[in-house]
């Protein structure tokens, strides 16, 4: 008898404690994009991000910090786009290029101090709607999903979240053909709200 209440004790004092260490909030703010290979333009277009975040306490200074975004990623396609890939469709100068993309990247934390945390982890990404303009018939140029690595820092003050981070792409997005290798690559820049 002691002993399950010795263990029933044990587990709702963990359950607080893994509680007190569980936020979540609401994110936003600005992608700074570019799809990197042959026929794009080496530029970098803005974007934005909206989602939410959860901030799950491991422990002493570590933690992992899940998320959800809808990430509008933007780039633009050169005028040798045309000759380089068959069935393009014919345009001058370049051509922009919009890609929405639902994203989960799955971070971890490591807290520097009160204020500041270091991140890193694999960001998963499912494409939602694409631009339909590069390519004759309406076809898709770009694979479905999209598997990338992010890293940056966080600044926390109070329930404010300040984030910047760089991401790149580490499969061949391109459903044109496995000849040439597009990634998607860039920063963001967010600012949350902890609930």
């Amino acid at each position: 008898m002691k002993t399950r209440f010795y263990v029933l004790a044990a587990c709702i004092l963990f359950a607080q404690a893994a509680f007190a260490q569980f936020t979540v909030g609401i994110k936003g703010g600005t992608n700074i994009t570019k799809v990197e290979g042959k026929a794009f333009r080496d530029e970098f277009r803005y974007g934005y991000h909206l989602g939410g975040f959860a901030e799950i306490g491991l422990g002493g200074r570590l933690g992992i910090q899940p998320e959800v975004l809808f990430n509008q990623y933007q780039t633009r396609a050169d005028s040798s786009f045309k000759n380089v890939y068959q069935n393009a469709t014919n345009f001058s100068n370049y051509k922009d290029v919009k890609l929405n993309y639902l994203t989960i990247p799955i971070l971890l934390n490591y807290k520097l101090g009160n204020i500041l945390s270091l991140q890193a982890g694999p960001q998963f990404g499912i494409l939602i709607s694409q631009d339909k303009n590069l390519l004759e018939n309406g076809k898709e140029a770009f694979k479905s999903g999209d598997f990338s690595l992010t890293g940056g820092a966080q600044i926390n003050i109070s329930k404010l979240r300040l984030t910047g981070r760089y991401f790149v792409g580490l499969n061949n997005i391109s459903d044109v053909g496995d000849q040439n290798k597009w990634n998607n690559q860039g920063y963001q820049l967010s600012l949350g709200i902890a609930l």
